[in-house]
């Protein structure tokens, strides 16, 4: 007879327990210009309840693969051309915007891109646009001051005369005001000090962990977000050259060398070491 499970071993069960896709990226091209092919056959898919990060250098094709998702590329001159996006199981690559926030996918643009005119509250309020609950919007209004503190306390300033943190903290309150699902959120590090950078990436996963957002996130500073997410993708000139759990890449002596500022190596790109790997596409 088999001893009975502790609570210890039920919750490590659950934890190694595979989660339900949320969203699936299935060999997508992205063409701007109608000439110039930016994404070349990009895959990967992101856990409900997960937090991935999506890595890489200037013109990796990072923001174009979140921009693909969130259906803004048309203000570039940028459209899918090959593949599919799905989420929920649902194709979407031709829902507009706003109809992807009602669905609960919301993107926060690399560089914060506050309403500068506006006070932090009237930031955050812009957010809450599609809700028509006046209760449901003070009590999302509350959860965001419960997560960044800073912004209750600068609350009547306007947006224009405060911290590159403080904004990049409303760019993300605003986009918790939507109730989302999942956040698309595209170089959050970018232009902070590295203590404003951890306390963004803090928040972040503790509102992973409490509320249960997931979170697609585009990011330069390799050794951050390896740190915070879960899973991570390594892209180069348009294509995913590398991905795994985040704790693996970390250890990885080519990610090391490349990507984390560890050894002296010259070569010229990531493809030229030994793990490099040219992936496939998913089969629809």
């Amino acid at each position: 007879m088999n001893a009975p499970q502790s609570p210890l071993d039920a919750a490590a069960q659950a934890a190694e327990a595979p989660r339900n896709v949320i969203l699936t990226v299935n060999g997508i091209e992205v063409i701007y210009n109608h000439v110039i092919l930016v994404l070349k056959g990009v895959s990967l898919s992101v856990p409900e309840g997960g937090i991935v990060a999506i890595l890489g250098g200037n013109g990796a094709g990072k923001t174009t693969t979140l921009r693909a998702v969130s259906n803004l590329l048309k203000g570039e001159r940028g459209e899918v051309t090959k593949g599919s996006i799905e989420f929920r199981g649902e194709r979407i690559e031709n829902l507009s915007p706003a109809d992807l926030v009602k669905r609960g996918v919301v993107q926060v643009m690399e560089g914060r891109h506050c309403f500068a005119h506006l006070t932090i509250e009237e930031n955050l309020l812009t957010g809450a646009y599609t809700r028509k609950d006046k209760g449901e919007i003070a009590a999302n209004l509350d959860k965001v001051y419960t997560y960044f503190p800073r912004l209750k306390t600068r609350r009547t300033s306007q947006a224009a005369y405060t911290s590159g943190g403080e904004q990049q903290m409303c760019a993300i309150g605003r986009a918790i005001m939507t109730n989302p699902n999942m956040v698309l959120l595209d170089e959050p590090s970018m232009g902070l000090a590295p203590q404003i950078v951890e306390e963004v990436f803090n928040i972040v996963k503790d509102l992973n962990a409490k509320e249960k957002v997931t979170f697609l996130l585009a990011e330069q500073n390799t050794n951050m977000a390896l740190k915070y997410a879960d899973y991570g993708y390594i892209m180069e000139s348009g294509r995913v050259v590398m991905d795994g759990k985040a704790s693996d890449l970390a250890s990885n002596e080519d990610v090391k060398e490349f990507y984390l500022g560890v050894g002296g190596g010259e070569r010229k790109s990531f493809k030229d070491v030994k793990s490099y790997k040219r992936r496939k596409r998913w089969l629809a």
